[in-house]
């Protein structure tokens, strides 16, 4: 990922010098049972932790030659091992190393993921509460539909990341997992004490099962759980900028001092961010396909896995962490317009009120197709000048059948609104 969608702590994690720490870590864990087990003699490990070290530019240098990433990085370690460089990496293949040690980021780059997701729930929750009484106009295929409460829109946006949250959770769990199994995982040069302490060391879990490596449908279930809260965080943003064009009005993105939005129209106040944010998320639904691609290795395995994980893997906790930071600050800074809501709700001339006149209807007449008939009459002849509380005052059949208090209770908005507070308790309940 470019640096300019790269948060430091989550750019650290994947650089090369922590890729390297982690696999020195491994290999230091496994010779430490190995010396318990009396495999190799008890101080070796100790003299190979104080001089075991790396230079992450020499391993590159090797790998040019080898072609070979791991035989690299242990070239480069042993050459400070002395005696002991025979007693590194004994019994082990290369993906007991790369595999255990990318559970290890993966786990870390989740709990990362996690940290930012937390001050949107806080955002959402605050923004729900806030604006549980305030209609705004519900609308379905784009069109006015009925009034609803703005703060339900923002319960749901709170409900969506925590269905997120849970299925990140669980992917993390999924990955949580090591191997140090060996050739084709059947432990023939090693014991399995040695993997449940290099595992147990890491925060990880020994996997019931492996080949020469991990199996792929645990990464893509984390890669699958990262696109799926990529795409919240677009429906979230897509929904502002809808709300924020000039003919709508009624929430903006935050426009900061000295921030411009055009270099040709100086009135110009765009949602960039919310922009940012939906172009990112097509980036992350880009990597799903890839990452189930990845679950079908030939027989024990292959590396076909490889160079797709060295990029989907890193780039889609980047993007993720980055696309919750921007989210961050476009609700931090969201603006709310009220009053546009009610202006905007107002300028469908009460039509978004058919439904209650139609049940009203229906109930004294005996028959909802009869009555439906009526106000779909009257709701088509709508004008900004002739609303629809003055159509059905002057409408012989609703007259007939509805006194004027009866048709004025069927356009007060706070009927929609009664349940509202019901509703997002239950939703901000969830955790």
């Amino acid at each position: 990922m470019i640096d300019r969608y790269t948060r430091p702590a989550m750019g650290a994690l994947w650089s090369e010098q922590s890729k390297f720490a982690v696999w020195l870590e491994i290999e230091l864990l496994a010779s430490e049972k190995m010396a318990q087990m009396g495999l190799i003699p008890k101080d070796a490990p100790r003299r190979m932790r104080r001089n075991a070290r790396f230079d992450a530019r020499r391993i590159e240098r090797i790998e040019e030659k080898t072609r070979h990433d791991v035989i690299a990085f242990l070239t480069d370690v042993g050459r400070h091992l002395g005696k002991d460089e025979k007693y590194f990496h004994l019994g082990l293949t290369s993906s007991d190393v790369l595999d255990t040690a990318l559970s290890v980021r993966m786990v870390r780059a989740g709990e990362l993921m996690l940290e930012a997701l937390q001050p949107l729930l806080g955002h959402t929750r605050r923004l729900a509460r806030r604006y549980i009484k305030t209609p705004i106009a519900g609308r379905t295929h784009g069109v006015f539909a009925e009034p609803t409460s703005l703060g339900l829109k923002f319960a749901l946006w709170y409900a969506d990341l925590i269905r997120g949250r849970r299925r990140l959770k669980a992917a993390i769990h999924s990955i949580a997992v090591g191997k140090i199994s060996g050739a084709v995982g059947n432990f023939a040069h090693l014991d399995p004490r040695v993997e449940a302490h290099v595992c147990r060391r890491l925060g990880l879990r020994p996997a019931p099962i492996s080949t020469q490596v991990l199996q792929r449908d645990r990464h893509a279930e984390y890669i699958f759980a990262i696109a799926a809260l990529g795409a919240t965080a677009e429906k979230i943003a897509q929904e502002i900028r809808l709300y924020h064009r000039t003919e709508t009005g009624e929430m903006t993105e935050g426009f900061f001092a000295g921030q411009r939005g055009s270099s040709a129209m100086p009135h110009k106040k765009n949602p960039i961010l919310c922009e940012r944010i939906c172009g990112l998320a097509r980036l992350l639904r880009g990597y799903v396909s890839p990452a189930l691609e990845n679950v079908a290795l030939w027989h024990e395995r292959d590396i076909t896995h490889s160079s797709v994980e060295r990029v989907i893997i890193p780039d889609a906790t980047i993007t993720l962490d980055y696309m919750f930071h921007l989210l961050n600050s476009v609700l931090g800074n969201l603006g709310v317009h009220p009053q546009r809501m009610r202006k905007n709700l107002d300028s469908s001339g009460g039509a978004v009120y058919s439904q209650r006149l139609l049940l009203a209807l229906a109930d004294r007449i005996g028959s909802r197709d009869r009555a439906y008939a009526v106000v779909q009459k009257l709701a088509l002849q709508v004008t900004p000048d002739r609303p629809l509380r003055e159509c059905a005052h002057a409408d012989a059949t609703i007259k007939q059948h509805l006194s004027d208090d009866e048709i004025e209770a069927a356009f007060d908005w706070a009927y929609f609104l009664r349940r509202a507070r019901t509703i997002m308790e239950r939703a901000l309940a969830q955790k």
